[in-house]
C-alpha cells in the first residue's frame, strides 16, 4: 500500500480511457500474433535472406526484447519503481501497453527463414490440431481464472476511481493466488498452453520451430523469476501451493 499525506482524488475518464485502450491494444496485437505464427510464419520455402545466421540473430533479438521487457517490468521490484513515478493504478495498464507494442513490433520485423522442418499429415495431423485445441482451452481457462480484466489493467483503474470504503483512492486491488481449474496441474498452465499451440504444429516451418524453440528457452528461464516474486508476495501459502502442485509448466518434465 502506498501513503500520502493526503489522499488523491478519484483518476479522470482519461485513466480509464488509456486502461481500456491498453486493453484493446492487447486483444489487438495478441489476433496479429496469431496471424502471425499461423499464416505469416506457415507459407514455406521462400527466398533465402542473404544471411541465415544474420536473420536468426535478429529473430532472437526482437524475441529477447520482448521477453526483458515482459519479465523484468512484472517483477515486484519493478513495480514498486514505476509506482514512484506514476499513478500506482496505471503501473498495469502501461505494462500492457509497452508489452502489446512490442509484440508487434517482433511479429513486423521477423526475418524469414526457408525451408520445412516437418510436414504431419493424417490422423497424426488431426491429433496434433487436438492438442493445440488444448492449449487453447487452457489458456483460455487460465486467463479466466486470472481475470482478464486484472491483467489488462482495467480493474484497477475503475477501482481507483470509484474507491471502495477505507481505501485511497490511489490504492490497486491486491492480487490474490490462484490455485484452482488448470492451476490444479501445473503451476502455469498458461505456458503450457503456448507450448501445445506453438509446438503441437503438423506444418513446422523453420520460421515456427525457431520462435517456438525461442518461446519455450524464455520460458523456461523466466519462470524461476516469476516464482520467485510470487513467493515474496505470498509466502507461506505459495510454498504450500508448490508443495502440493510439483510441475512448473509440463507434467512429468520441467
Amino acid at each position: 500500500m502506498r501513503h500520502h499525506d493526503a489522499p488523491r482524488p478519484p483518476l479522470s475518464a482519461l485513466a480509464a480511457l488509456y486502461a481500456w485502450a491498453a486493453g484493446a491494444v492487447f486483444v489487438g496485437s495478441l489476433g496479429y500474433f496469431l496471424y502471425f505464427y499461423f499464416v505469416t510464419l506457415g507459407r514455406g520455402p521462400g527466398a533465402a535472406p542473404p544471411s541465415v545466421w544474420r536473420a536468426v540473430m535478429l529473430d532472437t533479438t526482437l524475441v529477447a526484447l520482448f521477453a526483458v521487457h515482459h519479465s523484468v517490468m512484472a517483477r515486484t521490484r519493478a513495480k514498486h519503481w514505476l509506482t514512484r513515478h506514476m499513478l500506482a493504478p496505471l503501473e498495469r495498464a502501461t505494462f500492457v501497453w509497452v508489452a502489446s507494442l512490442l509484440l508487434v513490433l517482433m511479429c513486423a520485423a521477423w526475418q524469414d527463414l526457408p525451408g520445412h522442418v516437418y510436414l504431419v499429415t493424417g490422423a497424426w495431423a488431426w491429433a496434433l490440431r487436438g492438442a493445440q485445441l488444448a492449449g487453447l482451452a487452457a489458456i483460455a481457462g487460465a486467463t479466466r481464472a486470472l481475470h482478464a480484466f486484472d491483467l489488462a489493467g482495467i480493474r484497477q483503474v475503475q477501482a481507483a476511481r470509484s474507491p471502495g470504503p477505507g481505501r485511497p483512492p490511489d490504492e490497486t486491488p491486491g492480487e490474490r493466488l490462484e490455485i484452482g481449474g488448470a492451476y490444479r496441474l501445473v503451476r502455469h498452465p498458461v505456458y503450457l498452453g503456448w507450448n501445445l499451440l506453438l509446438f503441437a504444429e503438423p506444418t513446422m516451418t523453420a520460421d515456427r520451430l525457431l520462435f517456438a524453440t525461442l518461446a519455450l528457452v524464455y520460458l523456461v528461464a523466466a519462470i524461476p523469476l516469476e516464482e520467485r516474486s510470487l513467493r515474496a508476495e505470498f509466502g507461506a501459502a505459495y510454498d504450500a501451493y508448490r508443495a502440493k502442485v510439483r510441475w512448473r509448466m509440463i507434467p512429468g518434465v520441467y
